[in-house]
């Protein structure tokens, strides 16, 4: 057993007991209920299951969940994808972040499974531009760097992608060059 303390959608979480082998997304599943990361491929391929950490400098990360221990977490800043939208005094969902958004007017995915790890991607890539916005010569391979190791097993990956250079857009993220 270890002790598990973090910051989890921005709620300090623990100190609790965890296994020292759980995998972490078996402890937002089993501990917290928050079900939104998926695991897919279990093996870290797929990335269905990553979660964002904010690092202490304010730049943001895709973690896999599946490959990493529910300890390798401890002391980190957490979001799942249950943290992206802006919910009312009840908890229920009441605006979604721009991605989110995106995603549902675009049509951005048919079953929605990889779904949350697609949300995921294309936060942490929004939230790169916002420090530094993207030159247009190069929004397409940031783009494929950020959505690309990112699988899709009904194949839409194209709206995915649309949607997300469309945010990118609206926000005035992508500058000439």
């Amino acid at each position: 057993m270890a002790k598990l303390q973090l910051t989890l959608n921005g709620q300090a979480v623990g100190p609790v007991e965890v296994p020292a082998d759980l995998p972490m997304i078996d402890y937002l599943h089993e501990y917290q209920n928050l079900t939104g990361s998926r695991l897919g491929c279990g093996q870290g391929i797929c990335h269905a299951c990553v979660v964002i950490v904010d690092n202490p400098d304010g730049t943001s990360e895709e973690v896999r969940t599946c490959i990493t221990g529910a300890n390798w977490f401890d002391g980190k800043k957490v979001r799942t994808i249950e943290g992206h939208a802006k919910r009312d005094a009840d908890g229920k969902v009441n605006e979604l972040n721009p991605i989110q958004q995106k995603f549902v007017e675009r049509f951005a995915f048919q079953c929605s499974y990889c779904a949350p790890g697609f949300v995921n991607a294309a936060t942490v890539l929004v939230e790169k531009a916002q420090r530094k916005p993207l030159k247009k010569s190069e929004l397409e391979s940031e783009i494929e760097a950020s959505l690309g190791h990112h699988i899709c097993r009904c194949t839409g990956y194209v709206r995915y992608y649309e949607a997300t250079r469309e945010v990118l857009g609206d926000l005035g993220l992508v500058k000439e060059g």
